[in-house]
């Protein structure tokens, strides 16, 4: 099939801004003019055609991806980034896991059923044939957060062995701007985070209460991510000290739950204040999970370009290669095709890696192109990497990481999720300015994106990482224009089999959103200095 795109001609995608007459003096123009639509274009038509299958790690949709990748490093002329292999193996273990039935919870008033997937979704990772809850005690713990350095704890004097803790989804902050961040979300807020509370607390299962504005996505997402296989690093303990299970109900479940305890539910507004204490809810569940298991390997796909005399420190531009498959079907469709997620990222650093290939000159620093798999059950590439890196993480200066890049047109402004963590604003900043733009925070930081893509975890081993997302500010639209697109990928795109490659992108903004990516890399791929974390970030102790 033959896709069109809308293209405003590179002769004049700077004619307002000005910073192609600039970039043209300089050495790099060649290298910057090869980033163009028809390249990104072809990249985003071949992986997210159904050809690919939706490119799940472990299916013959990886197969596919990862070869393609593999032959574009080569057709661009990158060194494989694993001796001689462009492929970095990442052990994963895929479970299917059911639950024997509804959800049933007893009180002695009476019980409450709960429907699988449409009222509540549960699964293990606990790598066992067969895994049982028998009459395990249902426990409030408000955010199921212990955070000593915000004074909040809400297992304090709480004995969650046997029981299930359930929990409110976000932090503290999304409700008063005087905790913890504001509004900015932090990890204790992630659903991973409360996961991997209940566990450090030997509580048996963990069941997160939705609600659609402090996670910022329907219960769509949540369904549709949990009605699937899904994949996890392989452990030496086979997840055995994970809870028994996880999983979510809806809000209206939940009022059910609280109701058949005799619970009022303003408790949850009352868990939103300091000095909140969790309630035992008087009801038990039970339940049987059957797993379906298959050990298996999945791959990162890793391409350099050594530097000339600082070629031992390097820059990471990264991206997931991986979707979600194919999945249940919708109006017809079970492809889960991930045009913009993240098709576009794995693009972008294919244009990038073009891009710094094209220089007459190589940089001082190496760069590291790296297209992660599993992002999408949980950063598991990026996670094994930053545990097993492939080169020191002392050396690594910096992590660029790109998804779900701008399909909607130029805009006056570019976003860093995250903004003020590290010196790397600064970096964003200069280069912003080269193109007559400005850099913004995430207009929405609650929803806690900058832990919920793969730079996150180069930051956790203390990597300065710069995640960019698209701007708010069309240059040619009207004010409406950029939510009301973001709104529209939100409510009929996102993780659905309809975010597919179509007529309607205009791949001009990211254009030059990727030539803004590549004038921060050069910079910082021509000095001697490291970037720094702020003062303020959490993650400055780990560099």
């Amino acid at each position: 099939m033959k896709y069109f795109y809308r293209i405003i001609p590179l002769v004049g995608l700077f004619a307002c801004h000005g910073p192609e007459q600039k970039q043209a003096a300089t050495a790099d123009s060649v290298a910057i003019k090869s980033i163009d639509s028809a390249s990104i274009a072809r990249d985003i038509t071949v992986l997210s055609s159904d050809v690919f299958q939706g490119r799940k790690p472990f299916t013959i949709g990886e197969d596919k991806t990862i070869k393609y990748l593999e032959d574009r490093f080569r057709e661009i002329g990158l060194q494989p980034g694993n001796g001689d292999s462009f492929f970095q193996e990442v052990p994963m273990v895929e479970i299917i896991s059911k639950p024997s039935g509804p959800l049933v919870i007893k009180g002695k008033s009476g019980s409450v059923t709960l429907p699988y997937l449409d009222e509540y979704v549960i699964a293990t990772r606990r790598v066992k044939e067969k895994v049982n809850v028998d009459n395990s005690e249902l426990v409030f713990a408000g955010f199921g957060i212990d955070a000593p350095e915000y004074k909040w704890n809400d297992y304090e004097g709480l004995d969650v062995k046997g029981k299930t803790v359930v929990v409110m989804v976000n932090d503290p902050g999304f409700y008063d701007s005087t905790l913890f961040k504001g509004k900015t979300m932090t990890y204790y807020g992630r659903w991973t985070y409360k996961f991997e509370e209940a566990a450090r607390k030997g509580a048996t299962g963990v069941i997160i209460i939705h609600d659609i504005l402090p996670a910022s996505y329907g219960w769509n997402v949540v369904r549709s991510g949990w009605s699937k296989p899904r994949l996890d690093l392989q452990t030496a303990d086979d997840n055995m000290s994970r809870t028994a299970m996880e999983g979510w109900m809806t809000l209206e479940s939940a009022k059910k739950v609280f109701a058949l305890a005799g619970v009022p539910f303003d408790v949850i507004e009352k868990a939103k204040h300091p000095g909140f204490k969790a309630v035992a809810l008087g009801v038990t569940t039970s339940l049987e999970i059957t797993n379906k298991i298959k050990k298996s390997t999945s791959h990162n796909v890793i391409a350099q370009l050594l530097g000339k005399d600082r070629k031992n420190e390097y820059i990471i531009y990264s991206a997931h290669w991986d979707h979600l498959g194919v999945g249940e079907v919708i109006r017809g469709d079970s492809i889960y095709n991930g045009a913009a997620d993240n098709a576009s990222g794995t693009a972008a650093l294919l244009s990038l890696a073009k891009a710094f290939k094209s220089l007459p000159n190589a940089p001082r620093r190496s760069i590291l192109f790296i297209a992660l798999t599993g992002e999408e059950q949980g950063l598991l590439g990026s996670e094994y990497y930053a545990t097993h890196p492939l080169f020191p993480v002392k050396s690594t200066v910096a992590d660029i990481n790109m998804d779900v890049m701008n399909t909607f047109g130029r805009t006056t402004d570019i976003t860093i999720i995250g903004k003020g963590q590290s010196e790397l604003d600064d970096y964003a900043e200069r280069a912003a300015k080269k193109q007559g733009r400005t850099i913004i925070p995430e207009a929405n930081p609650s929803g806690g994106w900058f832990f919920r893509s793969d730079h996150f975890n180069f930051a956790k081993v203390g990597i300065p990482s710069l995640y960019p997302g698209a701007g708010e500010h069309s240059l040619l639209h009207d004010s409406a224009w950029v939510p009301n697109h973001r709104a529209s990928y939100g409510r009929d795109r996102y993780h659905s089999p309809f975010d597919q490659f179509d007529d309607t992108w205009e791949l001009s903004g990211m254009v030059e959103d990727i030539r803004f990516l590549f004038d921060v890399g050069e910079t910082l791929a021509n000095e001697e200095r490291f970037p720094e974390w702020r003062p303020t970030s959490e993650f400055k102790g780990k560099r």
